[in-house]
């Protein structure tokens, strides 16, 4: 599978789903809703996110009572970066929640906030995904050093990419789509 089907494929057939989701953290009736939301993972259909399914209540509940409380800190973020190194901060002592957590829970409230990445974060699933395209490992990465066809894709649609079709990119040869890559992202 190319790059230029892969990102053709997400933007088709992901996107308007995800899109979706952010318009739903966005027009929640308050930040402190968009917040309880985000932390107990919470989608529009009122389900948990495949994502965070393994996590427990308690460790979601925990991570609720941490955040509710930087509510008034998350407001005052002035771009995604900040507001996601305070999401990580206040939740890097809980146990049982992990950096894609972090990560998901930080886009949804900064939805909310109209705050979105300006780089592509990458955490277990995107490194995944970015290996083969013989990227760094670092916490994030600039749009300008992925392949072109990627930057038709917001940051945060990239990171979704890097995740959803981290097997396709890693293939050696391009085997046929299997519909189970539409169920890899977060919006689900």
């Amino acid at each position: 599978m190319t790059f230029d089907v892969i990102v053709r494929t997400y933007m088709r057939r992901i996107r308007p789903r995800a899109q979706a989701e952010i318009n739903w953290f966005a027009h929640q009736p308050s930040l402190h809703v968009a917040i309880e939301k985000a932390a107990l993972a919470i989608n529009g259909r009122g389900k948990r996110y495949s994502h965070q399914r393994r996590l427990t209540k308690l460790a979601l509940e925990r991570a609720l009572g941490a955040l509710s409380k930087r509510a008034g800190a998350m407001e005052e973020a002035d771009d995604f970066s900040e507001l996601f190194d305070l999401i990580d901060a206040t939740l890097e002592p809980l146990p049982g929640l992990g950096e894609l957590y972090v990560y998901d829970t930080s886009l949804r409230i900064g939805a909310k906030l109209n705050l979105f990445p300006k780089k592509v974060y990458l955490h277990a699933g995107t490194l995944l995904g970015a290996r083969p395209l013989g990227l760094r490992a670092a916490a994030a990465l600039n749009v300008f050093e992925l392949p072109k066809e990627f930057r038709l894709l917001k940051p945060h649609e990239i990171e979704d990419v890097l995740c959803i079709f981290k097997d396709e990119l890693k293939a050696s040869a391009a085997p046929p789509m299997t519909p189970h890559i539409f169920e890899r992202s977060w919006c689900n």
